[in-house]
């Protein structure tokens, strides 16, 4: 038996093929926006999806931010556990039930978990929540309290510090959420060949 000599294999440089790398990316659904406007670079990130995790654009201050909240909320929650009366009697002049305080105090605590843990993550969406839950309570805390204010008639010194201390916290909070809300614009650059 004599066998044919096979003609010799021709190797296929996909890499320098640019029509059939671009024909294997459509095909697989891989290179173009999806509806987030994400480019995915395969199909494995592609049926995943993104984790958005920060690139170069964290917000300047924007960690030092978090452990302050987070330093703040958990030393007025202990605050508010271990010592009740004198965290309210300190604010309202008032004395009050402990229970409702040392309530305040737990919740305000497992706030500053949240926070605890939006700076240990580099997760964009968790560090969102973490700053739209900061804002939430700041928010609530600043009506209860001025309703409180109006209803006693009082207006301390005290008073009127943490009222706007928490108009603060509040309007850097929302900064810093609106801050990493933002989209990136891409600029592309499209050629239109004239006819």
């Amino acid at each position: 038996m004599s066998s044919k000599p096979q003609p010799p294999l021709m190797k296929k440089h996909s890499q320098t093929d640019l029509v059939s790398r671009l024909k294997t990316r459509k095909i697989l659904g891989v290179g173009g926006e999806d509806d987030d406007g994400e480019i995915h670079r395969s199909k494995i990130s592609q049926m995943l999806g993104n984790q958005m995790r920060f690139g170069v654009r964290e917000p300047i201050g924007l960690r030092i931010w978090i452990l302050m909240s987070a330093v703040l909320f958990t030393t007025i929650a202990l605050l508010a556990l271990v010592f009740p009366s004198q965290l309210y009697e300190f604010v309202f002049e008032l004395r009050t039930t402990r229970i409702s305080i040392r309530l305040y105090g737990g919740a305000l605590l497992s706030v500053s978990l949240i926070m605890w843990k939006g700076l240990y993550t580099a997760e964009k969406a968790i560090i969102q929540w973490t700053l739209l839950t900061e804002a939430c309570l700041l928010s609530v805390q600043f009506l209860v309290t001025s309703i409180t204010l109006v209803e006693l008639g009082l207006m301390s010194n005290s008073a009127i510090l943490l009222l706007l201390s928490e108009v603060l916290f509040l309007i850097i909070t929302l900064l810093y959420y609106y801050h990493l809300g933002r989209r990136t614009k891409k600029t592309q650059n499209h050629t239109h060949s004239s006819d």
